[in-house]
C-alpha cells in the first residue's frame, strides 16, 4: 500500500508509526467511543491500512516502530490471523465497526483500553507482554481460549455481554497467564469460562458483577491459581463452578452475593484451597457444594449457607470464626447426602484443633443421635437407652448420678427389708449399701450378693438393679473406648 492511497487521518498514523509516536484523535480520555459510529473521515482509519502498516512496512534505522492510536473509528476487519507482529499495539478509545481477529497470532503487546468492539478473537494467541482491555465495551464473546499471555490480563471496569447465552462471553479455558487476571469492577452478562486455565499470579474479581441466570456465571473447572482469588463484594447471578480447582492462596468471597436458586450457588468440590473465606457474605441462594475438597482454613458463619449443603469427604484443618457446636450442627443436618458420619468427625476434629473438647463431645453426641435414626427399631431403642442413661458415654457424670440414685434407693429399701441369709451360720453381717453395690457393679464383689436372697418384690428389685448396672457399665465402657480410640 502506497502512502498516496491514504486519507489524511491514515497518513498521520502511517508517519507516526515508524517513530512510535502517539496519534490521538478527539479528546483522548474524555472521549466516548460508544458514539464512534458517528465520527467522520477526519478520525476514521481503515483496518486494511493498519494491517499493512504492521506487517509490510520496513523499519527505519534508529527508530523503534509502535502503533499508538487512540480515539479512531476503525472500519473493516482487522485480520491478523496467524500473523507475527513485532511491534506493540495500542488501540485505545477506539471504535471498531467489525470484530478484530488475532487468532493464532504472536504479538508483542496489545492495549485495547476503553475501546468498543462487537467481539474479539484472541484464541491461541501468544502475547509476550500484557493484554489490556480495561474499561472496554464488548457486545460479543471475547475469545481467549488456548492463549498464552506472558504478562497480566487486565479487564478492570470492562462491560462485556452477548446476545447468545449459549456461548461463553469470556472464553479463557486452557489459557496460560504468566502473571495475573485483574478484573475488579468487571460487568459480564453471560458465562465466564476458565476451565483448565493456569494463572501464575492472582485473580482479582473484587466488586465484579456477573449475570447468567439459570446457568453458570463463572465456570472454572480445574483452574490453577498460584496465588489468590480475590472476589470481595462479588455479585454473581448464576452458579460459580470451581470443581477441581487448585488455589494456592485464598479464595476470598467476603461480603459477596452468590445467587442461583434451585442450583449450585458455589461448587468447589474436589478442590485444593489454602483458605476459603465466605464470612460476612449474604446468605447463599442455592446449594453450597464442597464434597471431597481439602481446605486448610474454612471461614464462614452458619447463616451464610441457609439451604442445602454437600460436605461429604470435605477435609479442613481450621474452622473460623469460632462458633458454638449448636450453631454449626444444623448445617450437617441439611446435608443433601443425608447422614454423613465423616462430616461430624471432621467438625469434631476442628473443635479439638482449637482445644474446645466440650464442643467436640457435643458434635460426637449429635452424630450418635443422627446415626440412631438410621437403625432398625431394636437398635433405636437401645440407642435411646444409652442416650438417656449416659449420653452415649459422652456424659459420664450422668452415669454417676444414676448410680448414686440407684444406690440410695436400693440401700434404703434393703435397710428396711433385710433379705434372708442363704446360710445363717456362714453369712456375713448384712450391709444394705454394699449389698446394693454388689447388685449394681457387675465385676466387683463385696460378698453380699451371694450370701443373701431377697424374696417377692424385693427379688425383682434386685434383678432390676443388676440389669441397670450392666447397661450403665456397658455404655460407660463404650464411651471410654471411643475416647481412647480418638486419642
Amino acid at each position: 500500500m502506497e502512502i498516496n492511497d491514504l486519507t489524511a487521518a491514515e497518513s498521520r498514523v502511517w508517519r507516526a508509526f515508524h517513530k512510535g509516536e502517539p496519534v490521538a484523535f478527539g479528546e483522548g480520555e474524555a472521549e466516548n467511543p460508544a458514539t464512534g459510529s458517528d465520527w467522520g473521515p477526519e478520525r476514521t482509519v481503515r483496518a486494511s491500512v493498519l494491517r499493512a502498516l504492521l506487517l509490510s512496512t520496513p523499519q527505519v534505522d534508529g527508530e523503534i516502530p509502535r502503533l499508538r492510536l487512540s480515539g479512531a473509528r476503525v472500519t473493516g476487519q482487522l485480520n491478523l490471523m496467524y500473523a507475527v507482529v513485532d511491534h506493540p499495539l495500542h488501540l485505545r478509545y477506539c471504535h471498531f465497526e467489525e470484530s478484530p481477529d488475532f487468532y493464532g497470532s504472536r504479538l508483542r503487546q496489545l492495549n485495547l483500553r476503553s475501546s468498543v468492539l462487537p467481539s474479539v478473537s484472541l484464541a491461541s494467541t501468544r502475547i509476550d507482554g500484557p493484554l489490556r482491555m480495561t474499561d472496554c465495551r464488548v457486545r460479543g464473546p471475547v475469545k481467549l481460549a488456548g492463549s498464552q499471555i506472558a504478562g497480566a490480563l487486565f479487564m478492570d471496569g470492562a462491560d462485556i455481554t452477548t446476545s447468545d447465552p449459549s456461548v461463553p462471553v469470556i472464553q479463557l479455558h486452557q489459557s496460560v497467564l504468566s502473571d495475573g487476571f485483574a478484573a475488579p469492577g468487571l460487568r459480564v452478562r453471560g458465562e465466564i469460562r476458565l476451565d483448565g486455565a493456569t494463572v501464575g499470579g492472582s485473580v482479582n474479581l473484587e466488586g465484579a458483577e456477573l449475570s447468567n441466570p439459570g446457568g453458570n456465571a463463572l465456570r472454572a473447572q480445574s483452574l490453577e491459581v498460584r496465588a489468590d482469588i480475590r472476589a470481595r463484594r462479588l455479585r454473581a447471578e448464576g452458579g460459580v463452578d470451581l470443581r477441581g480447582a487448585r488455589i494456592a492462596g485464598r479464595l476470598d468471597l467476603m461480603r459477596s452475593r452468590l445467587s442461583n436458586p434451585g442450583g449450585m450457588a458455589l461448587r468447589a468440590s474436589s478442590c485444593v484451597i489454602g483458605e476459603l473465606w465466605l464470612f460476612r457474605s449474604e446468605p447463599l441462594e442455592g446449594t453450597l457444594h464442597l464434597r471431597r475438597s481439602r481446605i486448610d482454613v474454612l471461614s464462614f458463619e452458619p447463616e451464610v449457607a441457609p439451604g442445602e449443603v454437600l460436605f461429604n469427604n470435605l477435609t479442613y484443618t481450621a474452622l473460623t470464626p469460632h462458633e458454638p457446636a449448636d450453631r454449626r450442627l444444623p448445617l450437617l443436618e441439611r446435608d443433601g447426602d443425608g447422614y454423613v458420619p465423616y462430616a461430624y468427625e471432621q467438625l469434631a476434629a476442628a473443635y479439638r484443633h482449637v482445644g474446645d473438647e466440650g464442643a467436640a463431645r457435643r458434635v460426637q453426641l449429635a452424630k450418635q443421635r443422627r446415626h440412631r435414626a438410621t437403625l432398625p427399631w431394636l437398635g433405636r431403642v437401645w440407642g435411646h437407652l444409652q442416650d438417656t442413661t449416659v449420653g452415649y458415654g459422652f456424659r459420664p457424670l450422668r452415669a454417676a448420678v444414676w448410680l448414686l440414685s440407684l444406690l440410695a434407693a436400693g440401700s434404703i429399701v434393703y435397710a428396711l427389708h433385710h433379705p434372708r441369709p442363704l446360710k445363717a451360720a456362714e453369712a456375713p453381717e448384712f450391709n444394705p449399701v454394699f449389698y446394693t453395690l454388689d447388685l449394681l457393679l457387675p465385676v466387683i464383689s463385696f460378698g453380699q450378693e451371694g450370701a443373701f436372697a431377697p424374696t417377692g418384690g424385693y427379688q425383682f428389685l434386685s434383678y432390676a438393679l443388676i440389669l441397670t448396672g450392666w447397661i450403665l457399665a456397658t455404655t460407660v465402657i463404650a464411651g471410654v473406648s471411643r475416647s481412647v480410640t480418638r486419642q
